[in-house]
């Protein structure tokens, strides 16, 4: 484990979606408690931490991300004391906390938003972005939801709409104000006087709004460049998020996050960048040390893994990247299972593969629940589904609910061990056999796998805090060396379905190192130019001298 007021840097956190993890009450609805139980499963693979999803008072449209008592646990999830002994318990077997915060936006069952619509003289009257119609009662721009359809919603009371980035239940806070700043600065204090270790702050570009309400401009679909999530179904992705997300303002609201974060020494935030130009947001907000400690994106969640767009991704991300610090996720609760979406499912070594490659890179590392499994994306029926954006997009898009099905803990339990009763979403057939009983029993399988990998990764500092220089390997392989103070390390992936022989530019004399559950080269020495030949979905890892 790390330790230190840095613990964070090159650490390795394990997302938890507590609805889904482990029922402990049997009402079919994972919770804290659940999580509790099952803490030394996810201590036993070798992390440093958890990432908690929402787990606060909501009426959950989208699955606690509409929250209506950013200080309370919803009694789905159970009570304060179940988080304060889930927080005992988690310290006791070495895992640090950090839990979700979404402070852009609130439900509309919120107190302050049920005061901010009764009037327009209310002292929570601009707590959130009201604005009068257009003379022909249409919304007062063109800014477009997440989900679809205006991200304006008519009010009746105030004979206003109000905004919001998601779905009408969702309306944005105004962070223009002052006192909507202070509010959700408190709602981190109180969390973090409760003994948390970070947030990971939910749309972080999210918080502000351009307040002349400026019309998105067209993105032009021959250009060249276009945003990462450019999606012809979703009307939004038509637009450049200009005036929605990354607005200037933001910087200094996390500059205000950072000064409260240093009050509370080893302690440690994560943001989610959204947007069209996600890296270079990333590396504004995690430069300098004033700002967010690290934060992901998108850009290895979605469907393209070849070497080409890994290695792309990185030099997007180096360039000019100085300080800034990333934790780079190959899967999360809004995305299609890792091991379903880059065709892993029936390839283990390519799954293997994906993985050290998430492992080697420069950065810290989130795993999402069921990742050391190998859990293939679930189906849903559309009789299931919970998830809005599957129940709007269906059949093209299914939404979010198959990678959020109950984990997979007993092979022959009637719900996978999840609950005794049937759960809020349907267990998934296929990840039976990958239960975590049976991988635990398995000496070859995946979980005992990563775990040989997390505890490799542990012993080289070059793959916590070095620096990363790519090397030329072709179209279909990915390299790169990582360096820190004396140690060098060669990373080389074969992401092709096929063998091949590369030669790739290395001065020093290099040693090949163990790596557990790839088959090893033939024995290589002294400097050269390396001539190196791979299997299909395979690496090497060396150090160089």
């Amino acid at each position: 484990m790390l330790d230190g007021n840095e613990w964070w840097r090159g650490c390795v956190l394990y997302q938890v979606y507590p609805a889904s993890f482990m029922d402990a009450n049997d009402d079919g609805i994972g919770d804290l408690a659940g999580v509790a139980a099952r803490l030394e499963h996810i201590a036993g693979l070798g992390v440093d931490g958890i990432w908690l999803s929402p787990f606060f008072t909501s009426p959950m449209k989208d699955f606690g991300y509409d929250i209506s008592d950013y200080r309370d646990v919803d009694p789905r999830f159970g009570t304060l004391a179940d988080f304060r002994a889930l927080i005992e318990r988690a310290h006791a077997l070495g895992l640090k906390v950090i839990i979700d915060q979404v402070l852009s936006h609130s439900s509309d069952q919120h107190p302050w938003f049920a005061e901010s619509r009764a009037s327009r003289d209310n002292p929570k009257a601009d707590w959130y972005v009201w604005a009068d119609p257009r003379p022909d009662g249409t919304p007062p721009n063109n800014w477009l939801g997440s989900f679809g359809g205006p991200a304006w919603s008519f009010d009746t009371r105030r004979h206003q709409y109000y905004f919001h980035n998601f779905l009408p239940e969702q309306p944005d806070l105004n962070f223009h104000h002052p006192e909507v700043q202070q509010a959700q600065l408190e709602t981190l204090e109180f969390w973090l006087e409760l003994g948390v270790d970070g947030f990971r702050f939910d749309v972080v570009n999210f918080y502000f709004h351009d307040a002349a309400l400026t019309d998105n401009p067209a993105v032009d679909p021959e250009a060249q460049e276009k945003p990462l999530k450019h999606n012809r179904d979703l009307p939004r992705s038509y637009q450049w998020q200009r005036y929605t997300t990354d607005r200037p303002e933001n910087l200094e609201f996390l500059k205000r996050i950072r000064a409260l974060m240093r009050r509370y020494p080893g302690t440690t935030t994560v943001g989610e960048v959204g947007g069209d130009r996600p890296l270079s947001t990333m590396k504004r907000y995690t430069s300098g040390g004033d700002k967010l400690h690290m934060a992901y994106t998108f850009d290895l969640l979605g469907s393209a893994s070849s070497a080409a767009y890994l290695r792309g991704v990185i030099e997007r991300f180096e360039d000019e990247a100085q300080d800034a610090w990333p934790c780079w996720a190959l899967s999360n609760h809004d995305v299609e299972r890792m091991a379903s979406r880059w065709h892993a499912e029936d390839d283990p070594a390519r799954l293997r593969l994906l993985l050290w490659v998430l492992l080697c890179l420069r950065g810290s590392i989130c795993l999402y629940q069921g990742d050391e499994l190998g859990l293939p994306e679930a189906q849903v029926p559309y009789e299931r589904l919970r998830d809005p954006a599957g129940i709007n997009g269906w059949p093209r898009y299914k939404g979010r609910d198959g990678c959020r099905t109950p984990m997979a803990w007993e092979a022959d339990a009637s719900q996978l061990g999840f609950s005794e009763v049937e759960p809020w979403l349907p267990v998934e057939p296929r990840h039976r056999p990958l239960a975590a009983d049976r991988q635990r029993e398995d000496r070859t399988s995946l979980y005992h796998w990563l775990k040989q990998a997390l505890a490799l990764r542990r012993t080289h500092p070059a793959l916590h805090h070095g620096e990363i220089t790519l090397l030329e390997a072709g179209d279909d392989w990915l390299a790169f060396l990582r360096r820190h103070e004396d140690e060098r390390l060669l990373c080389v992936f074969n992401l092709s379905s096929c063998a091949g022989n590369r030669r790739i530019a290395v001065s020093g004399r290099i040693t090949l190192l163990e790596l557990p559950g790839f088959d090893t080269p033939a024995p290589l020495s002294g400097p050269a130019d390396l001539e190196l030949e791979l299997g299909a979905h395979q690496a090497l890892f060396a150090r160089v001298d």
